[in-house]
């Protein structure tokens, strides 16, 4: 991740991440979850520019900063995002989508295993990169970061070209309120139409 030296943002950290992008509200569940993707990629990018940093200024405020954003970020709200999908994405195109949606749900299921085993490993270097015991990544770790965004993109690409749509379709205004309440209640946030995305 050796990309264009660049300061690392250092965005105000909310109590709970990812709770103060004002894109969608839970009462668009679908747009809720292409802003997640958003924020996913934002924290990616994040992750990149601080491999850059440590190269430019080394490990300061900033870059232990950007480290416990990304880890906050992938710690907590990516698992409630990869868990609406499971809860509500995955079932209903194993129960009603053609052969072609049942495979792609199964790739999709099989690359949140896969992205969380992964982020374990990362998070390993980034956590004691923020707690001060480390001041850089090698470049086997930074390969890794890469190897993980490019996952994401692959895997965003796909749900948000083909699951969601197909999912999509087959949700009349009833089910997909009773998705966003869903997704609020896990968040312990209401009332929904409130409620700001990850």
């Amino acid at each position: 991740m050796r990309a264009t030296p660049a300061t690392p943002a250092t965005p105000a950290t909310p109590a709970f991440p990812g709770l103060h992008t004002p894109a969608a509200g839970f009462e668009q569940p679908f747009a809720m979850l292409e802003a997640c993707h958003e924020r996913v990629q934002r924290m990616l990018a994040l992750l990149q520019k601080l491999c850059a940093h440590l190269y430019a200024q080394g490990c300061d405020a900033a870059a232990r900063q950007a480290a416990r954003d990304v880890l906050r970020y992938f710690d907590q709200a990516g698992p409630l995002h990869h868990e609406d999908e499971e809860k509500h994405i995955f079932p209903l195109l194993r129960a009603q989508g053609d052969a072609d949606a049942r495979a792609l749900v199964e790739r999709l299921a099989q690359d949140h295993v896969h992205m969380a085993a992964d982020w374990a490993q990362l998070r390993t270097p980034l956590q004691a990169l923020a707690h001060g015991q480390r001041s850089n990544f090698s470049a086997q770790e930074e390969a890794a970061f890469d190897a993980f965004a490019a996952h994401y993109a692959r895997h965003i690409a796909d749900e948000e070209q083909r699951a969601y749509p197909a999912a999509h379709k087959l949700l009349g205004a009833a089910a997909l309120q009773a998705m966003g309440r869903e997704m609020a209640a896990r968040r312990g946030a209401t009332p929904p139409s409130l409620i700001a995305p990850e």
